[in-house]
């Protein structure tokens, strides 16, 4: 699956751990999921979501 998780957390100027602090996950979830290496749960998915105020069509893409 395709995200923009590291775009949108650079316009933030958030750290991976930043970002994870912010989720309640660990640095290297947050690595794996922007590396395209692990697809966060639908409730993760869900407070990505939140968190960046888009829906998650707008963070996540079906991969090719």
């Amino acid at each position: 699956m395709k995200n923009r998780l590291k775009v949108l957390r650079a316009e933030r100027n958030w750290s991976q751990a930043d970002l994870a602090e912010k989720l309640d996950v660990s640095r290297q979830s947050v690595n794996a999921i922007e590396t395209g290496k692990y697809d966060p749960s639908l409730p993760l998915a869900f407070r990505i979501a939140e968190l960046f105020e888009l829906p998650i069509e707008a963070i996540f893409q079906k991969g090719e």
